[in-house]
C-alpha cells in the first residue's frame, strides 16, 4: 500500500523507544544527545504531537519508510489541530521519495516547500545553481521551546548495518547509521527557529523580517558557558563554515578530536589542521571505514598519506558507516551540526552548526568520538606507502575531484 493510499488513521509502527541518557545544561539551556537514529525520531515525534503553535521542519533527507510515515502523520495531526505546521525539503536529497509523500502533507494543511525544486530550476534556468546547492541542514523547532539540530536525516536506520543493506532497502546514499544529533530545551531555541524563518522568507518569496547577525568574534573567544549557532550562506565567503571551523582550530591549544562522515578539508581548514599539529596540538580524525560515497573516501585516503606524515592520527570506522559530524576541541568547545569537513559543506551547501562552549558538553562529545575510535582501526603511514600504484593512482585521480565531490 502507498503513502497516498493508507487510511489516516493507520497508527505508525515505532521500535520501543530508547531514550538516550546523556543529558547537559548549558547557560539555561537543557541539551539531549541522540547517537542512534531509533530513540531521535522517537523523540522528534513525540515532540511534534506536542505542538500548540508552530512546528518547522527542515531535512536534507525525508524517505517514505517507517520513519517517514511517522513523522509525515505527527504534521498531519497537528495541522488538522490548526498548528502552524511547515515542512523544507531537499529536492535532490529527497529524490528516491514519491511525491505522493509531499502531496499527502500539503493535502492535511502542511506547508511544504522543496529547496530548489525542478520547478524552481524551470523558472530560474540556472542548471548548475539549481544541481549543485542543496539545502543540508536538519532542524526541527516546536514552540517556543524545543529545538533540534545535528547530522541525522528521517531514515529508518533500524537495518542499517553493512552498505549492502542500504542497496536492497534502495534508500539515499548519505543515509547513515552512527550520528550525532542535539534536543535543545531552552532560549537558544529561538535563534534557530529564527533562522528557519529567514530561509522559509527568502525561498518562498516573502519579505524578509530579520536581517541575520553572527557574532563571530565572541563565538571564538568566550570564555563563559554558551551555545552560538551559525548558519552558512556560501553565495557570501564571509558567511561559509570555514570562517568559523577555521578560527576555532587555530586557537586549539591541546587536542582536537574530530569525527566527520566526509573529511576532505581544503583552504583555510586543512592549513589550520596542519599548524595546530606544528604547535603540538593532538589530532585524530576518525572517518568511514566503508564509505557510502567511494569517490570521497578515496580522495580522503589520498590527504592521509600528508596528515600521517605531519603525526596527525587517522582511524576508519569499522562495522558501521560513520555519518557524524563532531569537532571537540580542548575539551572546552564542541562543533556539532549538519557541516562536513569537505567542499561542498565548506564552500556550497546551506549547514547550520552549534558551536558550544561547555566542558560538560565537550566531555559527552569525546566520549562520543572514543567509542568510534574504539571500534575504529588505526591507519599507519607505512600501510598507505605500500599501497598498490593503482589504488594510489585512483586515490590521486579522487583528490583531483575533490573541490566537486
Amino acid at each position: 500500500m502507498s503513502l497516498a493510499e493508507r487510511p489516516a488513521s493507520d497508527p505508525p509502527s515505532l521500535p520501543t523507544p530508547h531514550w538516550p541518557n546523556v543529558k547537559v545544561s548549558v547557560a539555561g539551556n537543557e541539551l539531549t544527545l541522540f547517537e542512534e537514529s531509533i530513540s531521535f525520531i522517537d523523540a522528534l515525534v513525540a515532540d511534534i504531537r506536542l505542538a500548540r503553535r508552530r512546528v518547522w521542519l527542515e531535512s536534507y533527507i525525508i524517505v517514505d519508510d517507517t520513519a517517514g510515515r511517522a513523522v509525515a502523520d505527527a504534521l498531519l495531526d497537528r495541522a488538522a489541530a490548526g498548528v502552524d505546521v511547515r515542512l523544507m525539503y531537499d529536492s535532490i536529497g529527497c529524490l528516491s521519495t514519491p511525491q505522493a509523500y509531499f502531496d499527502r502533507l500539503a493535502e492535511g494543511g502542511v506547508r511544504v516547500h522543496g529547496f530548489h525544486s525542478i520547478r524552481d530550476f524551470i523558472w530560474n534556468f540556472r542548471i548548475l545553481h539549481f544541481l549543485n546547492r542543496r539545502n543540508h541542514r536538519k532542524l526541527l523547532v516546536v514552540d517556543d521551546a524545543i529545538g533540534y539540530f545535528g547530522g541525522m536525516n528521517i531514515v529508518d536506520q533500524r537495518r542499517l548495518a553493512t552498505p549492502s543493506d542500504i542497496k536492497q532497502r534502495h534508500l539515499p546514499l548519505s543515509a547513515g547509521w552512527r550520528d550525532l544529533h542535539l534536543r535543545l530545551v531552552g532560549p537558544k531555541q529561538a535563534e534557530i527557529a529564527r533562522e528557519m524563518e529567514r530561509l522559509w522568507e527568502r525561498k518562498t518569496r516573502l519579505p524578509l523580517r530579520t536581517p541575520a547577525t553572527w557574532p563571530l568574534h565572541e563565538m571564538l573567544t568566550t570564555r563563559d558557558a554558551d551555545i552560538h549557532f551559525f548558519a552558512s550562506r556560501p553565495s557570501r565567503r564571509r558567511r561559509r563554515i570555514g570562517r568559523v571551523i577555521g578560527p576555532l582550530i587555530r586557537r586549539a591549544e591541546r587536542e582536537i578530536i574530530v569525527s566527520m562522515a566526509y573529511f576532505i578539508p581544503i583552504g583555510t581548514v586543512l592549513r589550520e589542521l596542519l599548524r595546530a599539529r606544528r604547535r603540538g596540538v593532538r589530532v585524530r580524525v576518525v572517518v568511514p571505514g566503508n564509505s557510502d560515497v567511494k569517490l570521497v573516501q578515496w580522495s580522503t585516503r589520498h590527504l592521509c598519506r600528508r596528515l600521517l606524515a605531519r603525526g596527525i592520527l587517522i582511524y576508519e570506522r569499522k562495522d558501521f558507516m560513520l555519518h557524524s559530524k563532531v569537532i571537540v576541541i580542548d575539551g572546552e568547545r564542541t562543533v556539532v551540526g549538519s557541516a562536513n569537513l569537505d567542499p561542498r559543506s565548506l564552500r556550497t551547501n546551506l549547514e547550520f552548526i552549534g558551536v558550544i562552549f561547555s566542558r560538560a558538553m565537550a566531555a559527552a562529545a569525546t566520549q562520543f568520538c572514543l567509542h568510534e575510535i574504539a571500534h575504529s582501526r588505526r591507519i599507519r603511514l607505512g600501510e598507505i606507502r605500500r599501497r598498490p600504484w593503482w589504488q594510489r593512482l585512483r586515490d590521486r585521480l579522487a583528490w583531483s575531484l575533490r573541490r566537486w565531490l
